[in-house]
């Protein structure tokens, strides 16, 4: 599946940036299935990790769509080329926000979930830049659009971020509340953040600052997780939080059923 987006070219023309995604990977539930989670992997990854271990975990009602982003140039790599899903320059507030490639990731996202059943809860997460990428999502779902105005056609029901950060939080509040309807499915949509302390590939303060960014923005259904010792990285207490959550938020039948 591709996508395509309008770029300015270096000749001000609008040039076109082509997105080749890569390979998909599902894990299919294990018991009746009740919801499907687009899970989106970080930076220079591919959807076969996450895939294997989110296989591992005890939730049997839940499908896992695992994609792999597109392969692209790298700002904060001098231009080398990775699997991202969108590009970044600088993990800092300031640093400009692709909405581009953002653009056509989340699309890529909907259309992953557009075949779902209309009985089955949607969700979407991701670890760092598919963190980045899933809680991005939650706001086009919010606004019911995407940053290029785009109708937004997937119904989400439960958003999940770890080591992430949240894209264009400066100018959330404000869209939010030109758009009829956004704060009431702010409100209505829970999201979890989990973030380590010591992550030093992106800083615990962005984890931090997103969630307030949220809190601030209508989303009312915002919890926070810190863990102590924990780099840019996850561990099994983190996995333990995520599945207690999605079970609880999903209304999942669990392991019994």
């Amino acid at each position: 599946m591709s996508f395509t987006g309008p770029s300015l070219s270096s000749g001000g023309r609008t040039a076109r940036r082509a997105f080749e995604f890569g390979r998909t990977y599902v894990v299919r539930p294990k018991g009746k299935h009740q919801a499907t989670v687009v899970w989106l992997h970080g930076l220079g990854d591919n959807g076969s990790s996450w895939s294997q271990l989110l296989e591992t975990l005890p939730l049997p009602n839940i499908k896992w769509i695992c994609p792999t982003a597109p392969t692209q140039p790298i700002s904060v790599f001098g231009g080398f080329p990775s699997t991202a899903w969108f590009d970044v320059g600088d993990l800092s507030e300031d640093a400009p926000d692709d909405l581009e490639g953002l653009d056509a990731s989340a699309a890529h996202v909907a259309n992953l979930l557009s075949t779902e059943p209309d009985d089955i809860k949607l969700g979407v997460g991701g670890f760092s830049m598919g963190a980045a990428t899933a809680l991005y999502s939650a706001t086009c779902f919010t606004l019911g659009k995407y940053g290029n105005n785009n109708s937004y056609p997937a119904k989400l029901s439960a958003v999940v971020g770890l080591s992430g950060w949240l894209p264009c939080s400066k100018t959330l509040p404000q869209k939010i509340g030109e758009v009829n309807e956004a704060a009431t499915r702010a409100a209505s949509l829970p999201i979890l953040l989990c973030h380590g302390k010591v992550d030093d590939v992106v800083q615990y303060k962005f984890g931090e600052k997103s969630s307030a960014s949220l809190r601030s923005s209508e989303f009312i259904d915002v919890t926070f997780k810190s863990y102590n010792g924990l780099g840019h990285y996850t561990i099994p207490d983190e996995m333990d939080e995520v599945c207690a959550w999605l079970t609880s938020k999903l209304g999942l039948e669990g392991s019994s059923s």
